[in-house]
């Protein structure tokens, strides 16, 4: 592992996916990569639902300057039960709050109408000029050419295990960043795994030089948790 420290020498966009971390590792991976106001953060989905502070996690990235998410499997199945109470014979919502606050055991109590909304109106993807964030993966045809994003089903984008696969390559696209499935599952490691395009060097620095990069470090398993520098191509981890 490098410097964490490293990082900060770069200012400007840094990737983290966050797999059901802990506050407490999600604060210390920001505190070591000195995350500030002039940096970037997105998360790929998956920040609750493991551990005992759901609320507190969604809570903090929430309020960090430049963060963004994209809803993982995780968050889609809590909205799925939000809207399932919102669509109830009766639209008491301080009784339909108390019921999405029994949906976390551990730190409920916190979870407050706006942090509801918040949630209700993270995208399925993000799409930048070099890169593409998304939780599980993305429709492919049989020839490796990324399908509309936008007719793509949120079941496809949050629930997909096939994207995972060492095989599964886009062909001509931007840089894929995804999770959903430890990559421990996948190399034996609880590493960052990334893919790079043919006819690439091996030490890319550039984010262009890659398909795919796999970022789920499995922290409720391992204890390790990662994030990417989509500018330098640096890897980072903390391991609780």
């Amino acid at each position: 592992m490098g410097n964490i420290r490293e990082i900060n020498e770069r200012i400007a966009k840094n990737l983290i996916h966050y797999r059901k971390a802990t506050g407490l590792t999600q604060a210390e991976l920001a505190e070591k990569i000195n995350y500030s106001e002039s940096d970037r953060l997105i998360v790929c989905g998956d920040f609750i639902d493991k551990g005992t502070c759901s609320v507190r996690l969604m809570k903090t990235i929430f309020d960090l300057p430049n963060s963004y998410c994209v809803l993982g499997n995780h968050e889609y199945n809590f909205l799925k039960f939000y809207r399932s109470r919102m669509h109830s014979a009766i639209l008491d919502f301080d009784a339909i709050l108390y019921q999405l606050q029994q949906y976390f055991s551990k730190d409920g109590n916190l979870l407050d109408w706006d942090t509801v909304d918040y949630l209700s109106d993270l995208p399925y993807y993000i799409e930048e000029q070099d890169f593409i964030c998304v939780h599980a993966g993305l429709p492919m045809d049989a020839k490796g050419d990324i399908l509309s994003l936008e007719e793509a089903s949120p079941e496809e984008l949050v629930y997909d295990r096939n994207f995972k696969e060492p095989h599964v390559l886009p062909k001509d696209s931007k840089c894929v960043f995804f999770g959903h499935t430890p990559t421990i599952y996948v190399s034996g490691e609880p590493k960052i795994i990334t893919y790079t395009k043919p006819n690439r060097a091996a030490d890319n620095k550039r984010i262009s030089d890659y398909c795919k990069i796999h970022l789920d470090t499995g922290t409720a398993l391992t204890r390790v948790l990662g994030c990417f520098c989509t500018d330098t191509c640096q890897e980072f981890y903390v391991k609780k």
